[in-house]
């Protein structure tokens, strides 16, 4: 898979998993325009990629194509806390 079709899909996955457990009262819907990639990467036939939205609910989506098994593996996860620790 290249890269633009994986990253297009990712898209598409994140835009349709928020639209389907956001709060349905919020009234948000997505479109993929509102989904953006943090980080991509392509080794080999493998495809890792790390996504957001323009929705400030400290979500992040991680997104990984296995080429040898033509998978793709969804992950969503929460930002909990971000701290700084000065060296």
């Amino acid at each position: 898979m290249g890269n633009e079709e994986f990253l297009r899909i990712c898209k598409e996955k994140v835009c349709d998993y928020f639209n389907e457990h956001a709060d349905k009262t919020d009234g948000k819907r997505l479109t993929v325009q509102d989904v953006f990639v943090v980080w991509s990467c392509k080794t080999l036939q493998n495809n890792k990629a790390l996504l957001s939205t323009n929705v400030s609910d400290g979500m992040y989506y991680e997104l990984t194509y296995n080429g040898d098994k033509h998978e793709l593996y969804f992950d969503a996860y929460k930002k909990w806390r971000n701290i700084c620790f000065e060296m």
